[in-house]
């Protein structure tokens, strides 16, 4: 997400190179709402910012107010209806929101909705036939006061909502930005020469020349406008930063928590090296995730480091599906091994996450016919074997590998010579952050905010399409103990 209030500049170019910078952490669609004081328009589709935007529909964006969003989707469908921000009219304005994170508690906030609608003459969101996301719920629930402005509307309503939630939205005048008590997820505020910026990464604020001033703070709610700016605390802090940012989900130059993501990458690796050191001949990472961890590794252990593996950076979220014949080359499409580079050289390969194994496992077949002599793995982080319920569309715990599996049995799986993981408390001290500060729960099964009933629970919940999580309850120390039957046929695969 990125937003932007400066009056007298060209706030939707703005907006558009900050999603840009932030296209990693969504490839679905985009969208920018402009506001000129009177009207928001919002203009948005489905794919990349590149294939959204044109100069000519930037041109037609005028205003001194913008956000703007790139989703990747964890509630609701892949759809046009989906795509952010949203909008609604409201009874003093006009309102447009973007949201990173997902709720947990979207069936309360729909009733509660509901409520509000029955008093304000509103229609509910199930009447309207609109869009399936907890970013619409959260945005009807903003608009269902008519007798406060969107400040007081907001106050009112964010202590109502649980889960992950990093807010930027706007009305006909000014900025807003607010963040879950958790902070899960990462978002930013920037000044600019002429006005201000609330970004979900640093990169974004770089990108457009706004200097870094400081994190929205778990629980803040920031206003910008005329005024100035002005921040009211809506929730007590509770941190509980996302530990899979570092690992994954955020750009290598972002700064997370006083941290440079890069830093935590390459450290990572290291304690890799001590962890899991083996005799092997070259160290190559897979694109681009696993790049900082293979140098840190490489330093560590005084295994040279090498480019192995050349990834196509045109390939992303694809909207066309590849022929039978194409698809059967899987990972080709994204990965081709320099073959040159590992004939017969004893591999240790920097990968950041297992989450089914179809990836690593058709990687390493690529590998063993490209003439590699040994392969030996190398992952950045422990065992993923709890699903994320806060903004990272995991698969179900059933389809999870490492969840029924030992590190052996998922060695065997992908056909590696050898297989290890960065220890949990290993990659919680390269982060240089508190244990308890950070949320582990893919990782521990330990879920810092309250998760719902299985069936109010995935994407498709909105649309009645139940997620098939089997019940489950919660032991003594607060791990989840959802049932699963785990990828105890990963040992079958082909």
């Amino acid at each position: 997400m990125f937003g932007v209030w400066a009056p007298g500049d060209e706030v939707a170019k703005l907006t558009y190179f900050g999603l840009y910078a932030l296209q990693h952490r969504g490839q679905e669609s985009a969208g920018i709402a402009v506001s000129d004081g009177t009207h928001i328009v919002v203009y948005k589709d489905m794919g990349l910012v590149s294939q959204v935007f044109t100069e000519a529909s930037l041109e037609s964006l005028h205003g001194h107010v913008a956000i703007g969003h790139t989703r990747y989707s964890t509630t609701g469908a892949s759809v046009w209806e989906n795509a952010q921000p949203t909008f609604r009219s409201t009874a003093t304005g006009h309102l447009a929101l973007a949201h990173n994170g997902n709720l947990t508690n979207t069936h309360d906030l729909q009733s509660r909705q509901a409520e509000l609608a029955s008093t304000s003459g509103e229609l509910p969101l199930n009447a309207r036939g609109q869009a399936t996301s907890d970013t619409e719920t959260l945005s009807a629930l903003m608009a269902a006061h008519p007798d406060l402005s969107t400040e007081e509307a907001a106050l009112v309503e964010l202590p109502f909502v649980r889960g992950a939630f990093s807010l930027v939205f706007m009305d006909d005048d000014a900025l807003y930005g607010a963040r879950d008590p958790q902070g899960i997820r990462p978002l930013v505020l920037g000044r600019l020469e002429r006005g201000w910026v609330i970004a979900s990464e640093t990169a974004a604020l770089d990108i457009v020349g706004a200097s870094f001033v400081r994190e929205v703070e778990p629980g803040e709610l920031i206003v910008i406008d005329e005024n100035g700016l002005r921040s009211h605390r809506f929730a007590e802090a509770e941190p509980k930063g996302c530990l899979f940012e570092y690992v994954y989900l955020a750009r290598p130059d972002t700064s997370i928590a006083g941290r440079a993501v890069q830093a935590v990458r390459v450290e990572i690796g290291r304690r890799l090296a001590r962890e899991h050191a083996v005799a092997a001949d070259l160290v190559i990472p897979v694109p681009e995730s696993g790049r900082y961890a293979a140098i840190g590794y490489a330093q560590e252990s005084g295994i040279p480091f090498a480019e192995g593996l050349v990834k196509n950076s045109y390939v992303g979220r694809t909207f066309i599906q590849p022929s039978q014949s194409i698809r059967q080359l899987g990972i080709r499409l994204k990965l081709n091994p320099l073959r040159d580079v590992i004939e017969g050289q004893r591999l240790v390969v920097v990968d950041d996450s297992i989450v089914r194994g179809n990836t690593q496992r058709a990687l390493i077949r690529m590998l063993r016919e490209a003439g590699a002599r040994e392969v030996h793995v190398r992952i950045s982080s422990p065992p993923v074997k709890w699903p994320c319920f806060y903004g990272i569309d995991f698969a179900s715990r059933a389809e999870l590998i490492a969840n029924g599996l030992t590190v052996d049995e998922i060695c065997t799986s992908l056909g590696a010579d050898s297989l290890a993981y960065v220890d949990l408390d290993e990659l919680v001290d390269a982060t240089g952050l508190p244990k308890d500060d950070l949320c582990r729960a893919c990782f521990d099964g330990v879920y810092p905010v309250a998760l719902p009933e299985p069936e109010l629970l995935g994407k498709h919940v909105l649309e009645g399409i139940e997620r098939r999580v089997s019940e489950g309850t919660s032991d003594a120390d607060g791990v989840a103990t959802l049932l699963g039957g785990g990828a105890a046929d990963a040992l079958d695969r082909p």
